[in-house]
């Protein structure tokens, strides 16, 4: 197949650890180079945020990265760039016209979606969009936090209906997306995320630690990701005072916007430090900032538990990473999370805003070395028998291989943009519907 993967702000070639850089990122990345190895012609298209990016770049045989300009060539947060997705979707149609269409769209991400629609509508190519996150479960949880327009509902709704296959990360995102979108189950696939053997494997904790210049006696506790409030990291660090008075124990923040941890350019940091000082644990919380993504391996093997304890979250790549790496999870009872970490076998789940079950699930792995290691196993088994990117990609191209092609409509329909501007990208003008 020949097939366009649209990605609009997260980029395959992203530096990781910011705000907007994360596992869509690394999702977009790994998928197409399996695709691309598995003898597909994959095009990843990407929104432009730095003008010396070239327009064309070629990974690997038959895999493509081509930045599209869409909006000012510098860095602009996704809940910014609706306005700019009829320039993209404009691009993305240029092009296809003079280098050749492709057999199926897969978007990433509702506005990433809009793009796609409108290729359906200009040429009838077929679609399917993995959404990695739905407006209304985001607002539900970070309600006047949320900085997304009020229309990326009514655009989901209608990306919903419109497109020939809707692609859920994980059985409660397949429920979300049926229960408060309406989405038919019968053009509906589950499809995972997923890691990479080569990247993440079972690593010796002592050498590593060695490597990491951290202590080889202490209990290290990781969490890792994106430093944002959705992420729960208050919750982990005020999780560390329920620990006691037994074998030492450290933090290990990894994540943020710059190599060393500044609260200039990751603001988060601050306010994570603060928590930590009310919680009396601030000299057990250590902020390392980001990592290059080659690093992470490290600092999974370093640690003696990993733990996620977001609000929500769509799928979670990083529970996926530790199991492979051999580490215990700890993690939220919410979205992929609940479906990758099995409790009791690969690591334990917890509510996302109770620090006290979270102090005793650490305790219990500090006190209980045995059941640790028993955890890890079990986790790598896990991870490499259902989550390896090969696998993944495999089931994503069988759903996109039975697409076909629908008739061009010539349409003037509009995707309702922010105080009440319009762009011709082929949905119908009612966010409200």
């Amino acid at each position: 197949m020949k097939m366009a993967r649209i990605s609009e702000h997260a980029s395959p070639l992203a530096t990781l650890g910011g705000v907007d850089a994360g596992g869509q990122n690394i999702y977009v990345m790994h998928m197409a180079q399996c695709l691309a190895r598995a003898g597909h012609e994959v095009d990843v298209y990407t929104r432009r945020d730095d003008p010396a990016l070239p327009t064309v770049v070629h990974l690997r045989p038959g895999l493509r990265v081509i930045h599209v300009d869409a909006g000012p060539a510098c860095f602009v947060p996704k809940e910014q760039l609706l306005p700019h997705m009829q320039e993209f979707a404009q691009a993305c149609e240029t092009r296809c016209r003079h280098g050749g269409g492709y057999d199926v769209v897969h978007a990433n991400f509702f506005m990433s979606g809009c793009v796609a629609l409108h290729l359906k509508r200009t040429f009838g190519t077929p679609f399917a969009i993995t959404f990695h996150a739905l407006g209304l479960v985001r607002r539900e949880h970070q309600r006047a936090a949320d900085g997304f327009p009020d229309e990326r509902i009514g655009i989901e709704r209608e990306l919903v209906a419109q497109a020939d296959c809707v692609v859920a990360e994980c059985p409660q995102d397949r429920l979300d997306l049926i229960r408060l979108y309406g989405a038919d189950p019968r053009r509906m696939v589950t499809v995972p995320c997923g890691f990479d053997p080569a990247e993440f494997g079972p690593m010796d904790r002592t050498a590593v630690r060695r490597e990491l210049g951290l202590d080889p006696d202490e209990f290290i506790v990781l969490q890792l990701g994106r430093l944002v409030p959705r992420k729960g990291i208050d919750n982990v660090i005020r999780a560390m005072a329920y620990l006691g008075e037994g074998m030492p124990s450290r933090l290990l923040v990894v994540g943020g916007e710059s190599d060393t941890p500044d609260e200039r350019v990751t603001p988060e940091i601050a306010r994570l430090r603060d928590v930590a000082r009310e919680a009396g644990v601030d000299g057990r919380v250590v902020f390392t900032g980001r990592r290059q993504r080659e690093r992470l391996r490290l600092y999974y093997g370093a640690a003696d538990v990993f733990v996620t304890t977001p609000w929500y979250e769509p799928f979670g790549i990083t529970p996926l990473e530790a199991m492979a790496c051999g580490r215990p999870v700890v993690g939220s009872a919410v979205g992929g999370i609940q479906h990758t970490v099995m409790h009791g076998v690969t690591g334990f789940l917890v509510p996302p805003h109770d620090p006290v079950a979270l102090g005793r699930r650490l305790a219990a792995l500090r006190d209980n070395p045995a059941l640790a290691r028993a955890l890890g196993r079990a986790g790598i088994r896990r991870a490499r028998s259902l989550f390896t990117w090969e696998r993944v990609a495999r089931q994503l191209a069988g759903a996109l291989a039975v697409l076909r092609p629908s008739p061009v409509q010539h349409t003037a329909d509009v995707v309702p943009l922010p105080r009440g501007r319009s762009a011709p990208l082929g949905l119908v003008h009612s966010a409200t519907h």
